[in-house]
């Protein structure tokens, strides 16, 4: 029997798909999975049942990811799984940047009482006039999951598209809209457009990347939009442009005593993937990952091990064997094998960075002399046996 623990809830949706096989603890240290959206995990201390932690959601801010590594705790994201959410919160923050709908719904409150506003209102329209998408260039920095959706579909509301990604996956180049114009520079997307939306992940290199430097190359009038995370962006350097007037709007999803009740700043509370269908998905998601890699050693969208499937194991079990990226490794533990005369009928050993990940199949159960061996081996974090 194992056991998980919701950090957050959790869409039932995805809770439902756990098998008689799992049930629920409230105490972390009897978990053998743990389910998180946004609770922060950095100062969780990890018992050693522990395997496997699920973000239902992309960043992996709350986790502390290297802490987890290093004990032998594989981390799950679901990429992908929000992309439409966000993307539509995406051209909903356009489209309220566009057009001053904000001030009209706000106009039409204070007049509620006003037995005249049927008529009032055509003379007050006027102060919230806005301008359309159609025609407008788009720049999207970031093509993964939601960057490609965002590109997509603005190509469908007349929109020229510029994209930025120069580590752009096959995947996502092959679905992105040939009408997309991808480009090298990034300095071009911050000259020419007329709207910029971020979709990249929070690294050093690209904290604050929109920034004085960038702001500075870009045309007067110019509406950024930010559903990525608050860090991407020098808040105080967009201030400063919008009371010069240089940026239009600024758009975020991240509401924070910098920018809340500014001036040319619309805020929603992280609502970017708040919708009953993404949780859906992100629940669903995250469950089956957790299952897979619980019951077949399978890893799947990981952010600190990774990627390995080998679909079901045989019937004789699977060697689950977490390892530094050191050479020599490889050739221990199949040593450890054969001295015990243990066939390995298949095997996948795949690197990311320091870590690698490696799954052995076996034609006979594997014995307590060959795993004391494999554990003996000073590269090695941790061994499970999967039967």
């Amino acid at each position: 029997m194992y056991q998980y623990n919701c950090q957050n809830p959790i869409s039932e949706k995805g809770i439902s798909l756990f098998t008689k096989d799992y049930s629920e603890t409230k105490e972390v240290r009897d978990a053998d999975a743990i389910l998180v959206r946004s609770a922060r995990l950095h100062e969780m201390q990890f018992h050693e049942k522990l395997l496997c932690v699920a973000r239902a959601g992309a960043g992996v801010n709350n986790i502390p990811i290297q802490d987890c590594a290093e004990h032998g705790i594989v981390v799950f994201n679901t990429p992908g799984a929000n992309a439409n959410a966000v993307k539509e919160m995406v051209f909903a923050g356009m489209l309220l940047a566009g057009r001053d709908i904000l001030g009209g719904h706000a106009w039409t409150v204070e007049n509620a009482a006003n037995r005249e506003i049927a008529g009032d209102m055509e003379k007050a329209k006027k102060q919230f006039a806005g301008t359309e998408l159609y025609g407008k260039k788009l720049g999207v920095i970031g093509l993964g999951a939601i960057g490609v959706r965002v590109a997509n579909s603005a190509t469908h509301f007349g929109m020229e598209v510029l994209g930025y990604d120069p580590y752009i996956s096959v995947r996502a180049a092959w679905n992105l809209s040939r009408s997309v114009r991808h480009i090298d520079n990034l300095d071009d997307i911050y000259r020419e457009c007329d709207y910029i939306t971020i979709h990249v992940p929070l690294m050093d290199a690209t904290r604050r990347m929109i920034g004085e430097k960038a702001i500075a190359l870009m045309k007067p009038g110019v509406v950024i939009l930010n559903y990525a995370r608050d860090l991407l962006v020098d808040e105080g350097e967009v201030l400063k442009a919008i009371e010069a007037k240089k940026i239009r709007r600024y758009v975020s999803d991240f509401p924070n005593t910098t920018v809340a009740g500014k001036p040319g700043v619309i805020l929603t509370p992280h609502l970017g993937a708040s919708t009953v269908e993404a949780e859906d998905n992100c629940a669903v998601m995250a469950v089956e990952q957790v299952m897979d890699y619980i019951e077949n050693g399978n890893i799947k969208n990981s952010v600190n091990f990774p990627d390995c499937e080998m679909g079901i194991p045989p019937r004789a079990g699977r060697v689950a064997i977490m390892h530094h990226n050191v050479r020599g490794v490889i050739a221990q533990y199949t040593k450890a094998m054969g001295d015990d005369d243990i066939n390995v009928s298949d095997m996948f050993n795949k690197t990311r960075g320091q870590l690698a990940y490696a799954l052995l199949d076996l034609d006979t159960p594997i014995t307590p002399s060959a795993l004391k061996k494999l554990q003996k081996i000073p590269e090695v974090i941790r061994i499970r046996v999967i039967k």
